[in-house]
This record gives C-alpha cells, structure tokens and sequence, in this order.
C-alpha cells in the first residue's frame, strides 16, 4: 500500500515538474525536451530578477549561434556598389553575399533540377528561410541606430537585455529615411533629415498635413504595450516599457529592417521570421502583411495592435494592456497619413512606369528587356509600380529537405505577395523574412527558382535596372 501511495504521489509530482518546467520555457528558461503544444502563451510569470539574470547570462551564446549561422551563409563584408546609393545618399551594398555549396558554382547549380538539389543537399544557406536571432523566444528586435535615436529624442529604450539585432547596418536601409507625400511631391523629403518622433511630428508636419492626418501621424509614434516592451514582470526590457510605437519598426514610413515573428503560425518552431515592410505607396496596394492577405491599411492598422503586438495570442495582450483602436476615428486617421506615404523620385522613369531611353544607361535598358523577358519578373511586378497584388508561392521548399535550423523548422513559406519594387535599393534586405541581403542575391535566387538561365552579364544588367525603379 505504501509502495502504491509512494508512486501515485511520485506521478503526481512528476505532472507538476512538467507543468512548471513548460511555464518557465516560456518565460526564458530552458526548454523542455518534449514540451506539450499549445495554441497559448503562458500567462504564469516567474520572478523578474530571475530571468533577467538568467536571459542575460544566456545571450552571448545565443547570438553566437546566429553569428555563426550568418556567417556560414553569407559574405558580410563592406562592399558597396559605384554609382548609385539610395535616396539620402547611404551606400548600397552590392555582389551576391549568399555563399555558393562548397565545390558547386551558381552555373552548375542552376542546371540542376530542383530533385537534385534537394537530394544532393545543395541549396545554398542563404536561400533557406530565416530564423529570428532568437527562434524559440520570437518577439521584435530594433537596429542599435534606432533604439539610440530614439532613446535620445524621446528617453524611450527599445534595448532588449536578452536580445540585439542580427544583421549588420551596411544591409539595412539608411536612416532616418526620408519622407515623400502624394499630396505634397514639391516638398520633397518632408521629414528634413529627422527620425519623426513624438518630439518632433508636430512641428515637421502642423501646415502640411490636414488635422485627421496629423492626428493619425501622432498616433503612429505614440508608443503602445506589446509582448516584451510593457510593464508586466515577463517583459524582454530591463525597465517597465511604455511599449513600442508603429514608427519604430517603420521608421518614417519606411523600414529599418527591424524583425519580429509571424503570429499566425503555431508551434513555435514553424512560425517565420518577418522583416518589416515598408509602408511606401500602400495607397495603390491591396494586400497588406507580407503572408496575411489582409485587404485594406486601415485592418493593418488595427491588427497588428491586437495581433502582432501580441505574438496574435489575445489572452496575454489583454493582460499586458492591449491599445484598442477605435475604427471610425483613430484607424481611419492611421490610414489616411499612411496612404499618402509616397515612393521615393525615380527620375528615369516615364509616366508609365518604364525607363525614359534618354535618361537611362545601356545596362539598365538591357535589364527593363530582360525584366518584361527572360527574366520573367514581370509576370508578378507589372507596372508603373511592378506589383500585381496579388500573392504567389514560390514553393521553394521544393529545394531541400525540411530541418530545424536555430529553433527554427525550416519548411514551406508559403504564398507571399507582390512587393512593390519602386524604390526597391532603398529597402534592403530582401524577401519577407530578410534572408536575401542584396539584390544580387535576390537575382541570383530567383534565377534559380525559376530556372530563368540568365548569364553572368544579364544578371548584372537586371540588378542595374532594379536600381533605377
């Protein structure tokens, strides 16, 4: 009797392990080995000292791991292009950086059929989709440049103690961006070279906005709870957080290639990282989200505070303060300014969205023909703003094997939509999650899903047109 007592009560305590090891999963501990899948964040908090001090001892070696993934991957190196640089003047990193499979050229690799690159384990790195620079912890991530600006003007702090971001600047779009509007293209850079923040929007903008879109401008940079920047114990800052502000990851209506982890995909371990897009010409979109088909800005704008603040786990945006939006008023004003976010000046370009010949070099006129030819991007990228709105898979998963990379299960990304590429040089990385860091490379990987065998020289001259949008 005692014997059967003594391992009911050792059952018992066992379930209890269980359920407390998967709590302090996830709150930052160790993740145990087999934990139970659930659709949920905990809501359970463990003390904030705790993991402060127990995430902080874990990030060296967490962001080694990603150093060394990056590295194994790509050629990080300084190596801008001659001739062109974005709009404000930052240099553009050129050359494809994704490293070739050891033994195998990018020639060789393109005649090979999907089949054989998959069973010969000979898709590059680079191409594979992306882990977050922490996979199993997710959440959003700033460029150091962003947090210190915003830091100075505003005595926000976007730092993560446990976390900082992954790619180097040289592959991130200058900063701060400039600001073009439809309603005002005579102003040109409307933002005078400023980050727009809390401390600066009225003045930049009082005269030139309308007051719905002043209003819906404030409420851009005005920061909001979100998962790790809030005032709850299980927040991911060092300080009880204000929360983060839709500005912060697109920076003046742009992006700055901050990151962050889809919230519609469950387990863990298959959701995609995702880089922020920019919000540039949205007025002719009609899908907004890089994979979440939604139909108009203003269902962006309201989402994302009840969703992608919040990992879209409503149970714990409720319990760290979630900004509820009212549609007719605050959404309505959001999208208003956001829809008169223009594209930068492509002063080669006709009013059809094509090169003028007299303005354009023979390179770029090689590569307009390769694009609407060979090349076949403009069965997706039509003109004058070389999207079709619409959503494609590419069904790159037909290249390799599924595998766990970081935290990461690397397997189907399924459809993505139809970036614009008008001012395309001037949002890099490329891609919805960032893994194409040049448009070299993202020639190059096209080339290969699609199989399009374009020479040496046609790629050049169709990166050369890509420039010029």
């Amino acid at each position: 009797m005692r014997r059967r007592w003594t391992a009911a009560a050792l059952a018992v305590g066992l379930v209890i392990v269980g359920v407390v090891a998967g709590a302090y999963a996830m709150q930052g501990g160790p993740r145990a080995a087999n934990p139970p899948a659930s659709s949920y964040l905990s809501v359970n908090e463990e003390d904030f000292r705790t993991v402060l001090v127990r995430m902080r001892a874990a990030k060296a070696g967490i962001e080694k791991r990603q150093q060394e993934l990056l590295a194994a991957r790509y050629d990080l190196g300084d190596r801008s292009v001659t001739g062109a640089t974005m709009s404000r003047g930052k240099a553009i990193q050129g050359g494809v950086r994704v490293k070739p499979p050891a033994g195998v050229t990018w020639d060789a690799l393109a005649r090979m059929t999907s089949d054989e690159i998959r069973d010969k384990a000979v898709f590059p790195g680079g191409f594979m989709p992306l882990p977050h620079p922490n996979h199993p912890e997710g959440g959003m991530v700033f460029p150091k440049f962003l947090i210190d600006e915003t830091r100075k003007q505003t005595g926000r702090d976007l730092t993560r103690f446990d976390l900082d971001f992954d790619l180097p600047d040289r592959f991130l779009p200058e900063f701060p961006s400039p600001i073009y509007l439809t309603t005002r293209p005579d102003l040109g850079d409307v933002s005078r070279g400023q980050l727009v923040t809390t401390s600066n929007f009225y003045e930049l903008f009082n005269g030139i906005l309308n007051p719905k879109q002043l209003e819906g401008l404030r409420l851009l940079v005005t920061p909001f709870p979100q998962q790790q920047f809030n005032a709850t114990a299980d927040r991911r800052s060092e300080h009880p957080s204000l929360g983060v502000a839709c500005f912060d990851c697109h920076q003046n209506g742009n992006t700055n290639g901050a990151t962050h982890l889809v919230g519609d995909i469950r387990p863990q371990e298959f959701r995609h990282r995702i880089e922020t897009p920019t919000l540039r010409g949205v007025n002719i979109q009609r899908l907004f989200g890089s994979q979440r088909a939604l139909k108009t800005v203003e269902d962006f704008t309201e989402f994302e505070q009840r969703a992608a603040y919040f990992d879209g786990d409503p149970v714990i945006a409720t319990k760290k303060g979630v900004n509820v939006l009212e549609r007719g008023s605050q959404v309505h004003f959001m999208g208003e300014f956001q829809e008169i976010l223009d594209f930068p000046p492509a002063p080669k370009l006709d009013v059809f969205g094509k090169l003028d010949p007299k303005k354009a070099t023979p390179p770029e006129l090689r590569g307009q023909a390769l694009f609407f030819g060979k090349a076949q991007c403009a069965s997706c990228h039509v003109p004058p703003y070389y999207t079709d709105n619409l959503m494609h898979n590419l069904r790159a998963e037909r290249f390799y094997k599924p595998q766990l990379i970081n935290g990461m299960m690397a397997s189907a990304d399924g459809p993505i939509k139809t970036f614009p590429l008008r001012g395309i040089k001037d949002t890099p990385p490329y891609l919805h999650d960032g893994r194409l860091l040049t448009l070299d490379d993202t020639v190059e990987f096209f080339n290969l899903i699609l199989g399009t065998q374009l020479t040496a020289d046609e790629k050049q001259d169709l990166v050369a047109f890509l420039r010029a949008l």
